[in-house]
């Protein structure tokens, strides 16, 4: 009876018009080749965030998205929702 613990990115998804990176991270338990059970995690990594700690996966995903326009722009969007408040 082998146990093991997999963790992996299943799911990666660019949302919005800021282009958040969502990232979906699913841990399973496996038994022999079988799956005992599972669960998920979400982060989210925005426009301007430190993403040095992702995957190299995200972060190719990062550097294309969140271009210097789209930083500008989210920046922009988060200063005038603060005035706003």
């Amino acid at each position: 009876m082998a146990l093991s613990k997999v963790i992996s990115e299943d799911k990666i998804e660019i949302v919005g018009e800021f282009k958040a990176i969502q990232i979906r991270t699913k841990t399973a338990v496996i038994e022999d080749g079988v799956e005992l059970s599972s669960s998920f995690h979400r982060h989210v990594v925005t426009a301007g965030d430190d993403y040095s700690g992702e995957s190299a996966e995200v972060q190719a995903i990062c550097e294309l998205m969140h271009t210097d326009e789209v930083i500008a722009a989210y920046q922009a969007a988060q200063a005038e929702n603060s005035l706003g408040a």
